[in-house]
């Protein structure tokens, strides 16, 4: 499969991480299932891409509001973290995205725009030997409204000194295409695994 992108030259690209650049979702939902059964908290696999790229912090909250749970939020972020890192040697990177970073990387700048920790960006792109093709990491915490707000793509534009609607987004979720839309950017998206054969 090959990825289409929309007419035009852009100045940067700016990729979302996980399910993007890393197939890393089915690695991060089995690492949440299994910290959060800890607790009894059911999450539902479609339930977990709906709400790809929402930073950690706020799923743990919404589904203690949603569940009736009190789960200590900074506690079950760390071991769902954990757990995650415990994963990552079965990591692989996306074929048809990793095959646009090559084709212009040190062509035009790139950067990571993520709803996930920068330590789990950070050993996810290490993993996959790309870490060092990207100028600038924006990740959750780096921000103050998360995806679909377009503050994250517009501060990874500034950082990267290039207008947003010079940028071209890489995206594998409905929250990140609006909140690249709703920057004024370019967008493609990223099928999941199961529509990639």
């Amino acid at each position: 499969m090959k990825l289409t992108l929309p007419p035009g030259s852009f100045a940067a690209y700016l990729f979302d991480c996980d399910g993007t650049i890393a197939d890393s979702m089915p690695l991060h939902y089995q690492a949440w299932k299994q910290a959060l059964s800890e607790w009894n908290c059911p999450f539902d696999e479609a339930l977990f891409y709906e709400w790809g790229g929402k930073p950690i912090a706020e799923i743990i909250s919404t589904l203690n509001t949603r569940h009736g749970l009190h789960m200590p939020v900074e506690a079950v972020a760390r071991r769902k973290e954990t757990l995650y890192f415990e994963l990552l040697p079965q990591l692989k990177p996306v074929p048809e995205v990793l095959e646009h970073i090559e084709a212009q990387h040190g062509r035009i700048p790139f950067a990571v725009v993520s709803g996930s920790t920068r330590e789990s960006v950070e050993a996810s792109l290490s993993t996959l030997h790309l870490l060092d093709r990207f100028a600038i990491l924006v990740c959750a915490g780096d921000y103050t409204h998360s995806k679909p707000h377009p503050e994250p793509f517009l501060l990874a534009a500034a950082k990267l000194g290039v207008p947003p609607q010079s940028c071209l987004v890489f995206e594998d979720t409905d929250m990140g295409i609006q909140s690249a839309t709703a920057a004024g950017m370019a967008s493609v998206k990223i099928p999941p695994p199961s529509e990639r054969s």
